[in-house]
């Protein structure tokens, strides 16, 4: 299965969750895994608008992955391309917002079209990672 699929409950309102996902300045402060920052964060968020991430490791090793937006449903869902910068393989990323009341929200990652299941298995692991920092995040207020 070429598929790697995450649920999270966050405690924080919908609006504030999606948001999390879509302005640069709030994607710099959560958006990588474990210790590494978000140095460089580009996003023009429209259907067809391109996106750029850079993170980087804390001895300065970067990972740079881009894409673009495919399908945008504010405060519902949205849906882009994701490369690694220097990697040929394009997959695809469906995340599904869900009020379950006024301060708590359920994101669902959907991540499919992995080469192998190596790489899906490496994504779960950054994905756990950005994860755990999104929480940090959204209680940080």
């Amino acid at each position: 299965m070429k598929e790697l699929r995450i649920s999270e409950v966050l405690q924080a309102p919908l609006a504030r969750v999606f948001a999390a996902w879509c302005d640069v300045d709030k994607l710099r402060q959560w958006f990588a895994p474990g210790e590494m920052t978000v140095p460089e964060a580009a996003a023009d968020l429209r259907p067809g608008g391109r996106y750029r991430i850079v993170m980087q490791e804390p001895g300065g090793k970067r990972h740079i992955v881009g894409g673009e937006y495919r399908e945008i449903v504010p405060n519902e869902r949205l849906r882009f391309s994701w490369q690694w910068e220097g990697n040929p393989d394009v997959t695809e990323v469906n995340l599904i917002f869900r009020a379950l009341d006024a301060d708590r929200t359920e994101l669902t990652l959907i991540h499919t079209e992995f080469a192998n299941a190596e790489a899906r298995d490496n994504h779960a692991k950054g994905w756990a990672g950005c994860m755990a920092n999104l929480h940090r995040y959204l209680r940080q207020g």
